[in-house]
């Protein structure tokens, strides 16, 4: 390896306080000129906050670098006062952060927050500052980059967004780029963009990158070495083919053995000829409101047939804008489809008034993407997952009676029903949802982009325990997704989506593995780490070889 750019020695984190709580046990890496690096773990594995100590950003009073030596081209980056700091970021290091929307001032046009950089760092007339901005929003792929300098955070998609805090990152072209988390939130096209765009100006401008990540084929596309860590400690480094296929320790192993292949599910009987849901040439146009003249709307959904039998998963797979969450949100009536209708057990719902809908509103419940947003912090697990039922004249005792059967059926013990969200992990809390989901005793259940939130192992686990209770209560489900091995794990049948149309819609065994159409082959190979089949701790094309019934 070259001259390490980054060299991390013995660092020691703890929580502030009386009694401090380690976060980072003594943990060492280092990062060579030019090359790229991930650090690879679950949640509170610690990999955020070695990010945040690189950078000088640990939280004061809450956390706090005991013991070791962060060192950047030779300079201790923990013995540097606030002064120096502020010097050494975006000049010799810089960060992308895992949520553009929230970096991002939403009051500030982007080429301004982007022109506060060289502000706070160069000495630059205000011409050769925007002409300098200009040229790195040329850099990072931008189109119409005067209309893009102009524009506010909101006006733009989360691609263009991720785009703007790379080339804010990159403009004063430091020695070391820390990603953390930078396309978790982006579908597999506009993902595979900013990993290309990532490697082009790591070539060009020979910067050195830590990549944070729980995405193991993001891993296996850009990482030249992986770092692992578990609970503080980083516990196997080596090149990234040998942590792929030749991974040493259990933990690693585990990890990989977590996510799906992207083979599909083997085919499973068609055991009911009854449909609990079917949508006849649904359309939606948002249309823009105006005193002055009439305005054409947008056009979210448009000819969207899809029929779901009991027992059965259906997949919406495509990119950001497809109009994958329209349809769920037509399906359940949360908007009003403009064109079309939705059937539910035969009935169409789609004109139903408030109180007419009623009835049908138990038979269809959501699971929500983000468990934190959509469980009420302010009451405890028991009233979230009785509300429904008792609003819909079930007695108290006997709803709560039901909530702690639905708990152990989700795998969580009875005794959780007094406590509140912000007690549980995200696995945790995603459980209490399915089973708060559950308690309707609905015939589908709409899952938007229920597990991408989630670490790979317990995404696995929150799969695996979606196929049981289909298997057990013989409900439907229809999954909302942008990651296409997780539709390959779990869906019967999937329809892709493209520009609110369906492009392809037939069982997954036929649409993933021999697609017939263009932009459908263009998603499948835009997903990350395609080639490997990580369970198995080889490329996907041994595995194929070995099997050619699969």
């Amino acid at each position: 390896m070259s001259t390490p750019i980054l060299r991390i020695e013995n660092l020691v984190v703890e929580t502030g306080g009386r009694y401090p709580v380690p976060i980072l046990n003594g943990i060492s890496l280092e990062i060579g000129s030019g090359e790229t690096v991930c650090l690879v773990g679950e949640s509170g594995s610690g990999k955020s906050v070695t990010s945040l100590a690189t950078m000088g950003l640990l939280p004061k009073g809450a956390l706090v670098a005991r013991s070791g030596h962060i060192w950047l081209e030779g300079e201790d980056v923990l013995a540097a006062g606030p002064r120096r700091l502020k010097q050494l970021r975006a000049t010799r290091m810089s960060m992308i952060f895992q949520e553009p929307m929230t970096a991002l001032n939403p009051v500030l046009t982007v080429g301004r927050q982007i022109e506060e950089v060289l502000k706070a760092h160069a000495s630059l007339g205000a011409g050769e500052q925007r002409r300098r901005v200009l040229e790195m929003l040329e850099q990072v792929h931008l189109p119409d980059v005067e209309r893009i300098y102009g524009s506010y955070p909101h006006q733009l998609s989360g691609g263009q967004r991720q785009r703007i805090m790379i080339a804010m990152a990159l403009i004063l072209r430091p020695k070391l780029l820390i990603a953390d988390e930078p396309t978790t939130a982006l579908d597999v096209t506009t993902q595979k963009q900013i990993l290309k765009l990532v490697r082009e100006l790591q070539a060009e401008l020979g910067t050195s990158v830590l990549f944070i990540t729980h995405d193991m084929g993001v891993v296996a596309d850009i990482a030249d070495r992986v770092c692992v860590m578990h609970h503080g400690d980083i516990v196997e480094t080596a090149a990234t083919k040998t942590i792929l296929s030749d991974p040493k320790e259990a933990y690693t192993r585990a990890l990989l053995a977590a996510v799906p292949a992207l083979l599909p599910r083997s085919p499973r009987a068609d055991k009911s000829y009854e449909t609990v849901l079917e949508t006849v040439e649904l359309g939606m146009v948002y249309r823009q409101k105006s005193f002055l003249r009439a305005r054409p709307g947008t056009v979210a959904a448009e000819d969207v047939n899809l029929v779901l039998r009991r027992g059965r998963t259906l997949g919406i797979v495509g990119e950001s804008g497809s109009g994958k969450s329209t349809v769920a949100r037509c399906v359940m009536r949360l908007i009003d489809p403009t064109a079309g209708s939705v059937r539910v057990g035969g009935k169409d719902i789609s004109s139903l008034s408030r109180n007419a809908l009623r009835p049908y509103r138990k038979r269809i419940q959501m699971i929500f993407q983000d468990p934190n947003r959509s469980l009420n912090p302010r009451i405890t697990v028991g009233d979230s997952i009785t509300e429904g039922p008792i609003n819909y004249g079930a007695k108290r005792a006997a709803a709560r009676s039901r909530a702690a059967e639905l708990l152990e059926l989700v795998g969580m013990p009875a005794d959780v029903l007094d406590r509140h969200p912000h007690q549980f992990s995200g696995g945790q809390r995603q459980r209490i949802a399915i089973a708060r989901a559950l308690a309707m005793d609905p015939d589908v259940l709409v899952a938007d982009e229920a597990v991408s939130a989630l670490d790979v192992s317990v995404q696995a686990q929150v799969l695996d325990l979606l196929d049981d209770i289909q298997a057990r209560l013989g409900v439907a489900i229809l999954f909302i997704t942008h990651d296409l091995r997780v539709a390959a794990q779990i869906c019967d049948d999937v329809a892709v989506m493209q520009k609110g149309r369906v492009v392809e819609y037939g069982p997954a065994e036929a649409v993933l593995r021999h697609p017939r159409q263009d932009y459908t082959r263009e998603l499948i190979e835009a997903a990350p780490g395609r080639d490997w089949d990580f369970p198995n701790f080889r490329p996907l094309a041994a595995t194929l070889a070995a099997d050619p019934r699969i």
